[in-house]
């Protein structure tokens, strides 16, 4: 059955009840002949439904990867208790505050209940539910464990979600510090300096070259303020549209994003991280390796690391056992390619893997933390000498004139 067909709608509708009294309320359901037939199981006689308009603002939140996470948690906690996976969704449907996902959920479930099955009604939203996701749900359908897949599903989402926030925390702290910087300095120069310039126009003397410095940026910037703001947020539009639009530009950004400091040893860490979460999940889900591989190079979110997978793919197709062909990138850690010849040489592949995961996992935490800590005295010191310096260039000229007084 179509998608749109399925989606859970708002209907309002007016009606008499068997009392022949006029009634009206609200109603969802998937099509308006739904609605009015089990509007008449309930003894009421429609004489106007239609469908509920939307907000002009707001309406349904976003959905969230970290919802998906949440979902699929839900789920495999319902199953784990023995709850069949159409009741599962009921379940999980009426307890969700955000309405998009609780549509999102409704929608699976008719599809499921309508003898779809649970991997198929999930590709029918690409948006929410990747090829990665709805392979394992297939497979755990196959070997019938699904509620065992969905737990590890869960937990690689929950892992992958976790590190991803620990990961944007570590980028937003840099970017907080320049912002706050260039806002600062250009308050300065063009509210603060020129209530100087006008003292320092009565004093009939040269004034220090440092402040003639200051003074002559602030006359620079409070002509031409609004040019730095439209150049700046053109650079990022353009920086962000080239990087959408090119892949060369984008594998350049992330080739040099790599040997940033600090910043570039986090981003690097946390692509061994997904690559060992998700090789391990994949694996130990009974997906083949070099099908694993392929899941594996697009979800690391750097192009060195899903070029060297991709070179590791090729590889392993062709007889290479995987630590040695990781050996040979040149971008793995040590630590990551032994525990791997480890976990291959055992036959316990998929529990190294995760225990690659979880080092490196542990790694971004403890870097992220060390650099918040480091950042806070930084922001301080930052502003310290732009603020100072600025305080200096504009008070100079008093104190050399209190000098000659004196």
């Amino acid at each position: 059955m179509a998608e749109k067909s399925q989606k859970l709608e708002a209907y309002v509708w007016e009606g008499k009840d068997r009392k022949g009294n006029k009634t009206k309320g609200e109603l969802n359901g998937v099509s308006l002949a739904l609605v009015k037939a089990q509007l008449r199981k309930q003894g009421v006689i429609p004489d106007k439904v239609k469908k509920k308009p939307k907000p002009l603002f707001g309406g349904s939140k976003k959905i969230t990867p970290f919802d998906i996470a949440m979902l699929t948690r839900q789920l495999a906690t319902m199953m784990k208790a023995g709850v069949p996976l159409v009741q599962s969704f009921d379940i999980v449907a009426d307890g969700l505050e955000n309405k998009g996902l609780q549509e999102l959920v409704m929608s699976i479930r008719n599809d499921i209940s309508s003898g779809t099955g649970f991997a198929a009604a999930l590709r029918k939203h690409p948006r929410h539910f990747d090829n990665l996701y709805c392979n394992l749900v297939e497979s755990g359908e196959q070997a019938g464990a699904l509620e065992a897949m969905l737990d590890r599903i869960a937990t690689y989402l929950e892992k992958t979600e976790l590190l991803k926030k620990k990961v944007k925390k570590a980028m937003t702290y840099p970017i907080a510090v320049i912002v706050v910087a260039i806002v600062v300095t250009a308050i300065l120069l063009i509210k603060v300096v020129p209530q100087f310039e006008s003292l320092f126009s009565g004093f009939g003397a040269e004034l220090p070259v440092f402040t003639q410095m200051v003074v002559g940026l602030s006359e620079w910037m409070q002509s031409w303020w609004f040019v730095v703001l439209i150049a700046i947020v053109g650079s990022i539009f353009l920086f962000k549209e080239a990087k959408r639009k090119s892949q060369k530009f984008s594998d350049i950004v992330d080739k040099y994003v790599l040997k940033l400091p600090i910043v570039g040893e986090i981003l690097d860490k946390s692509a061994v991280a997904k690559f060992g979460r998700v090789l391990s999940t994949t694996f130990a889900a009974g997906v083949p390796l070099v099908d694993a591989l392929d899941s594996v190079a697009g979800a690391t979110g750097n192009a060195v690391y899903r070029d060297a997978i991709q070179n590791i793919k090729n590889d392993v197709s062709s007889g290479t056992q995987l630590q040695a062909s990781m050996r040979q990138q040149d971008v793995f850690p040590v630590m990551a390619v032994q525990l791997t010849a480890i976990g291959e040489e055992s036959g316990n592949l998929d529990e190294m893997l995760e225990k690659v995961a979880v080092h490196y996992e542990a790694v971004v935490d403890d870097m992220v933390d060390n650099l918040t800590a480091l950042m806070e005295p930084m922001i301080m010191a930052v502003l310290g000498v732009l603020v100072g310096g600025l305080i200096i260039a504009m008070y100079l000229p008093i104190f050399q004139m209190g000098q000659v007084v004196g």
